[in-house]
């Protein structure tokens, strides 16, 4: 990213909103808003392989592995305004697992991006599957919405979930049950 370019756009941007990007308090704020955003939008930058970095082992275990409560940040692509919440991801090996640190590092991927909390949910899960080519993948993710919490509609305690299911967790609803019941939901 272009810091100087993105600096100068937001000093533009305080001056439409009326106020002053030459008071004390606004002086470094263009360049400091310039970073934040770079860091947040991290996301366009990271490659999934360099991510991953060969931390894909054989192993014999069949059983669900769950990894819960990812924290994740992102930002509204509608309103350029924060989400954030918990994502929750498992799958059941079919010869192959992942080092356990790569999923919170895949959530963050697609988390720090311009974003829709469907699509972030939907590119979890199909990435741990074509990496890992499971018996099945589950996402489920509850977000919190600064767009629909500071403006428009300000229902502050609204939850939005969204999940992706594959595999078998598509299709027995034993398995979707069992991998709802671990993380805690009844049902979705």
């Amino acid at each position: 990213m272009n810091i100087e370019k993105a600096s100068e756009l937001i000093k533009e941007l305080l001056v439409e909103i009326g106020e002053d990007p030459t008071r004390q308090g606004l002086k470094r704020t263009p360049e400091r808003v310039a970073r934040a955003y770079e860091f947040l939008m991290q996301g366009y930058t990271k490659d999934i392989d360099e991510i991953i970095n060969g931390a894909i082992f054989n192993e014999k275990y069949d059983e669900m592995v769950i990894v819960k409560d990812i924290d994740f940040y992102s930002m509204c692509e509608h309103h350029l305004i924060p989400f954030y919440g918990k994502i929750h991801v498992a799958y059941i090996p079919n010869g192959k697992i992942i080092g356990l640190s790569k999923i919170p590092r895949i959530v963050d991927v697609f988390a720090r991006r311009l974003q829709v909390q469907e699509r972030m949910t939907q590119q979890i899960a199909d990435t741990i599957e074509k990496y890992l080519s499971p018996r099945g993948v589950a996402v489920v993710a509850e977000g919190y919405h600064m767009c629909m919490m500071m403006r428009g509609v300000e229902k502050q305690n609204s939850i939005t979930t969204t999940s992706a299911v594959h595999g078998v967790f598509k299709e027995d609803a034993r398995t979707r049950s069992e991998f709802l019941n671990l993380i805690g939901k009844a049902k979705i």
